[in-house]
């Protein structure tokens, strides 16, 4: 199994300052992305964003509503230096609000992600739909990622295959083996949102040595609020004829099925 570097911080990143909505942290080397190394991988990212909007509406008090989806655009490359995020709403109300948090980089916006919440009611005798769960995780044995791909996040996480892969098809069980933000304790949905990402790495379609297909942004919808710190990824990844790809996910957690993922792709020869 792959070690964790055990002289970095316990968490993806660390909090510098709080003013107000705003927030200033420090990426460590556990976000160090697969591309390249040497800036970091979105899938943390998103995460934070997730625990940033959990606890600006803490700030507000209880208002009965819920996530139902995160849409998140990259910008523009997040290197390994101090950053800033900011959150605000877009759309008030009682039964249905949206919210927004930008992450500011060198100056510049490098992520800017919308949060749809909505309000929680009982609506069980409604309910199906979903796909069967997925075998559990404690059910597979783990595989190393590094294999394939480099960087500090791909260190961080413990993946456990559900099948055996196919060019552009796996089901993976995948687990962070450090917190999102060092001494906080996010919820539930913040670390499950901040391992979404790794999705269009777990169903590689071609090697990464020969062809660069990073994603543009993530899109995530839920219908229901998921509990525990594994996810299952049940992906396709698909590249079509003329530079575009995308890869989606039925997303699980250890109840079950509890959303889809999408992730819009940029295709092309790796430079020589």
């Amino acid at each position: 199994m792959t070690e964790l570097r055990h002289d970095l911080p316990d968490g993806y990143f660390v909090r510098l300052d709080q003013d107000g909505d705003r927030a200033r942290f420090q990426p460590t080397g556990h976000t160090g992305g697969a591309w390249n190394t040497a800036e970091q991988h979105i899938s943390p990212m998103n995460g934070l964003v997730v625990h940033e909007i959990e606890r600006f509406c803490a700030r507000r008090g209880p208002d009965g509503l819920a996530v139902s989806r995160l849409s998140a655009d990259i910008l523009g490359v997040l290197t390994l230096d101090p950053f800033e995020v900011a959150v605000e709403v877009v759309r008030p109300g009682r039964t249905i609000e949206l919210i927004e948090a930008t992450v500011v980089s060198g100056g510049r916006a490098a992520l800017r992600a919308r949060v749809w919440r909505t309000v929680v009611q009982d609506t069980e005798k409604v309910a199906g739909g979903e796909a069967e769960p997925l075998p559990g995780p404690e059910t597979v044995a783990p595989f190393a990622l590094d294999g394939v791909w480099p960087g500090g996040y791909i260190r961080s996480i413990e993946a456990r295959p559900v099948v055996e892969p196919e060019p552009g098809r796996n089901t993976v069980w995948v687990r962070a083996k450090v917190p999102v933000a060092a001494g906080e304790d996010p919820s539930d949905l913040a670390h499950l949102i901040g391992l979404v990402d790794s999705a269009n790495g777990i169903a590689v379609r071609r090697s990464p040595e020969e062809w660069l297909f990073p994603n543009v942004d993530l899109t995530v919808h839920l219908f229901r609020r998921p509990v525990g710190r594994w996810l299952g990824l049940d992906t396709t990844v698909v590249f079509g004829p003329d530079g575009l790809g995308l890869t989606s996910s039925a997303l699980h957690d250890e109840a079950g099925h509890v959303g889809q993922a999408q992730q819009a792709l940029t295709v092309r020869p790796r430079p020589r």
